[in-house]
């Protein structure tokens, strides 16, 4: 059983989708993933009685993106494990750990070697640009040091401009404006940010690069992953 959209989607692309038999409501990939297997609740707000009917052998879940109470309630039931991701070595890791729980070692253990040869062949062109990344709009919310996206836009040759705080700290618009980023990045998710907010960002930073990029590929640190080289090429 799956607790993380990005996990699901590993076990899929590891060929084991016959052994799933749970997973949330926001588990999108593949397109098959909620029907395949049982929705079980969200990441955050678990359905107990249809994770117990299911009685998993093993269910995966992370540390940031579910809940402690409910992780502290399915430890004393079934065996859990939790993935605890902030860089992409912590993520090939990962995909090398549940390949091995999962009974899908070499499968996994190629995944993550390609994934780790797609990122080495990522060459910055020219010096880096600072950024701003955003995941949230009332309060603003941009990602900065200790998260795994922080760790994409470095490697996409991004200089992250809220680096000095950490986490996924709240902003103004006067601290925006101070920053001066010359790119501003809006991810897809978790909030949807669309074509209609880049004007309400372009007051603020009227000299900035404004954008929508693709949130699960600076967030998603999973099989999803073999795409984001290639996508951080593209859009520096």
């Amino acid at each position: 059983m799956s607790l993380v959209p990005s996990q699901t989607e590993l076990l899929f692309d590891l060929g084991l989708a016959e052994k799933i038999v749970g997973v949330t409501k926001f588990c999108t990939h593949p397109a098959e993933a909620r029907t395949k297997a049982t929705v079980i609740g969200g990441t955050k707000n678990f359905i107990f009685p249809k994770i117990a009917a299911l009685s998993p052998d093993l269910i995966i879940g992370n540390k940031e993106e579910n809940y402690r109470v409910g992780i502290d309630e399915l430890i004393v039931r079934f065996p859990v494990w939790l993935s605890d991701i902030n860089t992409l070595p912590e993520a090939l890791d990962m995909i090398r750990r549940v390949g091995f729980l999962a009974g899908a070692k070499e499968r996994a253990q190629a995944l993550a070697a390609a994934i780790d040869a797609s990122f080495a062949a990522l060459a910055a062109d020219g010096p880096e640009t600072s950024a701003a990344y955003f995941i949230w709009r009332k309060p603003y919310m941009v990602a900065a040091t200790g998260t795994f996206i922080d760790d994409m836009l470095r490697r996409a040759g991004f200089r992250n401009v809220f680096a000095g705080q950490s986490r996924y700290p709240e902003i103004t618009a006067a601290q925006l404006a101070a920053a001066a980023p010359q790119r501003i990045l809006l991810s897809s998710e978790p909030y949807p940010f669309g074509e209609k907010h880049i004007a309400e960002f372009r007051e603020i930073c009227p000299a900035a690069a404004i954008e929508v990029v693709n949130g699960e590929l600076f967030s998603w640190y999973g099989s999803r992953l073999q795409q984001s080289a290639a996508y951080f090429s593209q859009l520096r």
